[in-house]
């Protein structure tokens, strides 16, 4: 992905990575698109940051996705960038009823959202120069966080989609990288805004603009503190590494 001169967009950016990956975006010299489901905090966001266009969308509803593909495209024909950042991450307890309903939204949001968006872009970015999908995995994708589950298992998934269409689209011009955050301090998780054991939020985005610009062919863009869990099968280290990561993680003792 070139750093400029691109037109993104980003549904699931009206806060944490995505907003400040937005913004960074948008100073780096690209025309930016951020998506998110409710009106006034785009309208906030508009408003902080002149330039910055915005849309309502819900990524869980697939007719909200192609009305907003839609308007997207006719707003922005030159969009050449889609970054599908919604996502949600829930604790669950499998040993106890009632988990389904949080198991059954994280798919929807994490997985469905993010393959339905990108059917709904793959024609214009077919089409456009440059193109890139970048997506958003996790370091639990490779090394499970244990009150996560279905988010552990939704990243994973994300990994692998973008390993396999990464392939089926190689010729057609558009880039497929997969961006593969640690802990970062956001909201996505009660405690994560606090947790000692995550990445700032301004120096993780600082590192991912870091590493866009200088390793622009990367199929995986990777800060250096998630390569912790990113290779620990690989070094031969992975049950030492889960237990660590969950030893360590303020939401181990619950749900």
């Amino acid at each position: 992905m070139n750093i400029s001169g691109n037109t993104v967009f980003i549904p699931g950016a009206t806060s944490g990575i995505g907003l400040a990956l937005a913004t960074r975006l948008h100073a780096a010299g690209n025309t930016v698109i951020v998506g998110g489901r409710r009106a006034d905090v785009l309208e906030q966001i508009a408003r902080d940051h002149p330039g910055i266009d915005t849309i309502v969308i819900d990524t869980t509803v697939p007719s909200s996705i192609l009305d907003a593909a839609r308007d997207v495209i006719a707003r922005h024909p030159d969009l050449n960038v889609l970054i599908p950042m919604a996502g949600i991450m829930r604790a669950e307890d499998w040993t106890s009823a009632g988990f389904l309903d949080t198991a059954e939204e994280t798919v929807t949001t994490n997985l469905l959202g993010p393959i339905r968006l990108i059917a709904a872009f793959i024609d214009q970015l077919t089409s456009r120069p440059g193109a890139t999908i970048l997506t958003v995995s996790s370091g639990l994708a490779f090394t499970p966080l244990r009150v996560t589950p279905t988010y552990n298992a939704t990243k994973a998934a994300i990994h692998m989609l973008s390993e396999s269409i990464r392939l089926q689209l190689a010729g057609t011009g558009v880039q497929v990288q997969e961006l593969v955050p640690p802990a970062v301090r956001t909201t996505l998780m009660p405690g994560h805004e606090t947790s000692a054991v995550a990445m700032p939020l301004d120096a993780f985005a600082d590192e991912v603009m870091t590493l866009l610009s200088t390793q622009p062919g990367a199929t995986e863009i990777q800060v250096e503190s998630v390569k912790f869990l990113r290779y620990a099968e690989t070094r031969g280290e992975y049950p030492a590494v889960v237990e660590a990561l969950n030893a360590a993680d303020p939401h181990n003792a619950r749900p």
